[in-house]
């Protein structure tokens, strides 16, 4: 699909994406040696040599390609994709790293990294397009992988990227605000989640939150097994909390006590969608609550340090939703000793949905003691522009404990400075990513790291 790559005799999809038009490339990608075209509109000039293939939509057609030319591998390991605003990232590493635990070769395809059993490949999107995505399955295939875990994005189901994929289990795990940017409406963001739903086999499981409102509704047309999850509501699989804390969770699944590494209520969540997903995917009862016990947290998901002389808790998350950022601080309330103060470090992406920006910042105000908003990625926005729009969602009465400073690693160092024993210190928004992103140039800039070399100045 990228005119670049053709060489002697390749096959060119031409691909109409939102700012470029693959059509106006068949010239080059001809000149390149391609020898068949696949288009949905057939160029002015046609070359007796070569063969073109006119269809309706180039962009499922190139899934369906890539599915024949590699064999269609999805049909030969057992695929799961995990679809939802929060949790399919912790989720997906945590299914990795479970049945890696439980001796099996595995596959994971994820925001952070994408794995063929322990080998890693460049991550560039949460889902790959179709041809980068079979090409890995196949990779997955050739390695006796038995499983794959991956993250379906809903840019991915409305491209068209899972095209000619066959899915052994879909997971709905919530939805809330976010992706308005590309989506439009609330509406339609939910409409593209409920249609991976809708697209599964029969022969498959769909597994959904129905403590989540919308949750019935992603199983409402599909033709797979509908099985639930919960913690409010009566469901196949259920977990009850008993004890939650710096050292983790006390859980309680379907009559079982395990003690779990993960903190913080939302963590129940994704212990339980993978609790659940094992189980349909027959891991015998008593393997499977004790490799559960044992996960370890997904990088920059709730990844928590402490300052050398264990005064300071640093917290770096992902957390780039109002509701993700309200799950975190509020999980971290619940293990907030009682003098301790939460400083909050947040901030909102440019070029990106930018009605969250204002909420973003009323939320980590309402939860926090003191606030302090910075760039995330800018991108090719002006970041004082975006911090003015954050500022708009701080309330009157919130201000005095609100600061903005644009440079993030003064941000990171004024929290540092600001907190006193016992104070929990969450940067927020970035979590796993190495980089910021300013003016379209990805600049190092990694907040675990900076945090840790802060603490360590602190200590001395």
């Amino acid at each position: 699909m990228d005119s670049r790559q053709i060489t002697e005799n390749s096959l060119f999809v031409a691909i109409k994406g939102q700012k470029v038009d693959g059509h106006t490339y068949i010239t080059k990608a001809l000149e390149q040696g391609a020898n068949v075209i696949v288009c949905e509109q057939l160029p002015d000039t046609l070359h007796e040599d070569r063969t073109y293939l006119k269809v309706e939509n180039a962009q499922k057609a190139i899934g369906q390609i890539a599915a024949a030319f590699y064999d269609h591998p999805s049909t030969k390991i057992k695929l799961c994709g995990i679809t939802g605003t929060n949790g399919k990232t912790t989720t997906a590493t945590l299914l990795y790293q479970l049945f890696k635990n439980l001796g099996y070769k595995v596959g994971l395809i994820s925001t952070i990294r994408y794995l063929v059993d322990e080998t890693e490949e460049d991550a560039i999107f949460t889902t790959p397009y179709a041809i980068q995505l079979q090409a890995l399955l196949a990779k997955m295939v050739e390695q006796n992988c038995s499983h794959c875990f991956m993250e379906v994005s809903s840019h991915a189901i409305e491209q068209n990227r899972i095209e000619g994929l066959h899915f052994t289990g879909g997971i709905f795990t919530n939805i809330t605000h976010d992706h308005l940017d590309y989506h439009e409406t609330f509406d339609e963001y939910i409409r593209v989640k409920k249609a991976f739903f809708d697209n599964l086999p029969k022969n498959s499981f769909a597994l959904s939150n129905i403590d989540d409102k919308r949750g019935t509704v992603m199983l409402q047309n599909t033709k797979a097994k509908k099985t639930t999850y919960a913690l409010q509501t009566l469901a196949d699989f259920n977990l009850r909390i008993i004890e939650s804390n710096t050292s983790g969770l006390l859980i309680n699944i379907n009559g079982n006590d395990i003690h779990s590494l993960l903190m913080g209520h939302f963590n129940a969540y994704n212990l339980l969608a993978v609790y659940s997903t094992a189980s349909l995917l027959e891991i015998e009862e008593e393997m499977l609550l004790l490799a559960l016990s044992q996960l370890q947290p997904a990088e920059g998901r709730f990844d928590c340090l402490l300052s050398k002389d264990k005064k300071l808790t640093g917290v770096i998350d992902y957390a780039h939703t109002p509701d993700a950022l309200e799950k975190i601080l509020t999980a971290l309330q619940e293990i907030q000793s009682k003098q301790a103060q939460i400083i909050t470090v947040v901030g909102c992406g440019g070029d990106r949905d930018p009605l969250k920006r204002p909420i973003m910042a009323k939320v980590a105000a309402t939860y926090s003691n003191k606030v302090i908003l910075t760039s995330d990625n800018p991108r090719s926005e002006d970041p004082e522009s975006i911090l003015r729009e954050m500022e708009k969602g701080i309330l009157s009465e919130e201000a005095l404990k609100v600061v903005t400073i644009v440079n993030r690693k003064e941000a990171i160092r004024t929290a540092c400075l600001l907190a006193q024993a016992g104070d929990i210190i969450l940067i927020a928004g970035k979590g796993h990513e190495k980089y910021q992103e300013i003016n379209g140039v990805k600049h190092s800039f990694d907040d675990k790291k900076i945090l840790q070399e802060l603490f360590d100045k602190l200590s001395t």
